[in-house]
């Protein structure tokens, strides 16, 4: 019984590695060595981070704001800074302002970012820096879901990270090494475009957008002034001589067709 022991044991503890072996995931190269002691298997898949999947019910929901609004003001430059001034007394700021030298007068566009639990506050202190406000308009995006997948698969990733830096450890040919080192690479670019993402929707959820445009109003009757009359008059005058000129040159130009006509008419009458 003895004797059948001794030779049975160690075929069994050979068919045992032979078929642990087997079931190692597809894809992963051999690596040589010895084995791990049982004691050292279970602190290296302790040593692995678990994956955590995010409570979406605990979770503050990810809101992005976005506005829109016209104001008709009287002066552009002195409302641009009024607009400037409201986004920084409710924490904000501006991202970019615009001025325009048009025909008809002048034009402007700010835009600015303030805390979006003071959206509305932002909203209202603009209404009152216009003389009238023609259009405005708000809109929500709730980006909580794609946040919440974003963050799994960002867990999912350093995960993988920390197996392949263990893969790498053990890596003793340099086939072995470029082949981990390059599926290591790609994991951290996918790593930095999932933070970079969720930074982005973290900052605009954070911080609204408002697209403010100044429209410069007119009253209804202006002072008079001399300077303005003698150019309007010299401008109507211009406008007549451009007029009588353009009429002239048809008038020579179409003659061979009006002349005959005038001719024959005029011989006609005599007769």
């Amino acid at each position: 019984m003895n004797k059948w022991l001794k030779f049975s044991l160690p075929m069994l503890l050979i068919l045992g590695l032979m078929l642990t072996n087997a079931c190692a995931p597809a894809g992963v190269p051999p690596m040589p060595g010895p084995t791990l002691p049982p004691r050292e298997e279970a602190a290296e898949e302790k040593a692995y981070p678990s994956i955590v999947e995010p409570d979406e019910e605990t979770m503050e929901r990810k809101i992005i704001k976005t506005g829109d609004i016209t104001l008709e003001v009287e002066d552009i430059v002195e409302a641009m800074d009024e607009v400037a001034e409201v986004a920084n007394e409710l924490g904000g700021y501006v991202v970019s302002s615009h001025k325009y030298e048009e025909e008809k007068g002048t034009s402007g566009s700010i835009r600015i970012r303030v805390p979006a639990d003071r959206f509305d506050e932002a909203f209202s202190r603009l209404r009152e820096l216009a003389v009238d406000v023609p259009y405005e308009s708000t809109e929500t995006k709730d980006v909580t879901e794609e946040y919440i997948d974003l963050e799994a698969r960002l867990h999912n990733l350093k995960a993988t990270e920390v197996q392949y830096l263990a893969l790498l450890e053990k890596a003793e040919t340099v086939e072995e090494i470029l082949k981990v080192q390059q599926a290591l690479s790609n994991v951290r670019g996918q790593i930095e475009q999932i933070e970079g993402r969720m930074k982005y929707l973290e900052r605009t959820s954070d911080m609204a957008l408002i697209q403010v445009t100044l429209k410069q109003t007119r009253g209804l009757t202006e002072p008079w002034s001399a300077s303005n009359a003698l150019k309007s008059a010299v401008r109507g005058l211009t406008t007549l001589g451009r007029g009588l000129a353009t009429g002239f040159i048809w008038l020579g130009v179409f003659c061979w067709v009006w002349i005959p006509i005038l001719v024959f008419w005029l011989r006609r009458r005599k007769t």
